[in-house]
């Protein structure tokens, strides 16, 4: 475990540098996202939140390759907390879905709170005919790379289908660093991306390259909501994107914050002091953060039972 927990910090060294350009150790590693995305946006912010606080411990965020990953080296002890989709969330927690026949036991992960809701969202070059949800068979798609939350919601989705990969003309399987990029230079018809909005990478793909959002609905998806706990129907709003002036419809997921017994009820007591007391700094740091609710964070998307220094916080707050 100390071996692995190593090996991350060694891959993503700049991010934990001191201000003297010396390597400080973070007592806290957040495991997040793709370096551009939404993830390891709050994962920077939560950290910020520790770190003004003088709470004792220094806090770095990690950018990973997703959800998958983040509970998977929870799991190991290589990192101190890990944001994860509510999906993956649910599906490691009762060992579900992709988890059913891991040999591993997931039932030491603990919640702190959820955070921002994140729309499945899918957009294809205005270019590729592609109108429709049902439209990207026969396509050249990107699915999203293997670990990652928009991977798991569309092998969710593509079982609510009926669909498999030889369904499409080409599969790719890009980071939501690279699939913008893909999208751009046509090598790629349509991706799909489950994020929170606005996001930066869908107004380039919607601004620069041209791209339209699409609808996903239909019998197949009401029967996964109904049967998925974890799924919620949401809005892309109108006019979030200069270039997509109408209403999306889709559903989504909750993005949570996740820790282990591992960790020890004073130091996940003086993390939820530290992003609580300042909510408001948090919802300055993005526009997605912007309609969290303390009520709806200790409920929303939550699957395994609160860790013990969170529960402590709250009931002192008299929110539970």
């Amino acid at each position: 475990m100390r071996l692995l927990a190593t090996a991350l910090v060694l891959a993503f060294l700049p991010g934990l540098l001191g201000t003297t350009g010396g390597v400080r150790a973070a007592d806290i590693v957040i495991g997040t996202g793709s370096p551009n995305g939404i993830y390891f946006k709050v994962g920077r912010a939560i950290c910020r939140l520790i770190d003004n606080a003088d709470a004792g411990m220094s806090c770095a965020p990690l950018a990973t390759e997703g959800s998958q990953f983040n509970v998977s080296n929870l799991r190991a002890g290589a990192i101190e907390l890990g944001v994860v989709q509510s999906d993956v969330h649910y599906q490691a927690y009762s060992k579900t879905g992709r988890f059913e026949f891991v040999d591993e036991s997931y039932d030491h992960l603990r919640s702190l709170f959820s955070l921002h809701s994140e729309a499945f969202t899918v957009v294809a070059r205005q270019d590729s005919g592609i109108r429709s949800f049902d439209e990207l068979k026969g396509k050249r798609v990107n699915i999203g790379n293997p670990g990652s939350g928009q991977r798991a919601t569309m092998d969710a989705v593509m079982a609510a289908k009926g669909w498999t990969v030889d369904d499409f003309l080409v599969v790719q399987e890009l980071t939501a660093a690279e699939h913008v990029l893909a999208l751009c230079h046509d090598r790629i018809q349509a991706l799909v991306y489950t994020v929170g909005h606005p996001s930066a990478s869908i107004e380039k793909a919607v601004g620069l390259c041209g791209g339209r959002m699409l609808d996903v609905g239909g019998a197949e998806i009401d029967g996964l909501l109904d049967s998925d706990p974890f799924y919620v129907r949401t809005r892309i709003p109108k006019d979030l994107y200069a270039a997509s002036p109408d209403a999306v419809e889709t559903f989504g997921v909750k993005a949570t914050l996740l820790s282990t017994t591992d960790v020890d009820e004073e130091t996940i007591y003086r993390i939820v002091k530290a992003v609580f007391d300042e909510l408001d700094a948090l919802r300055s740091f993005h526009p997605s953060f912007e309609p969290l609710e303390a009520e709806g964070m200790i409920t929303e998307g939550l699957t395994a039972p609160l860790h013990e220094g969170a529960k402590r916080y709250f009931q002192e707050r008299g929110m539970m």
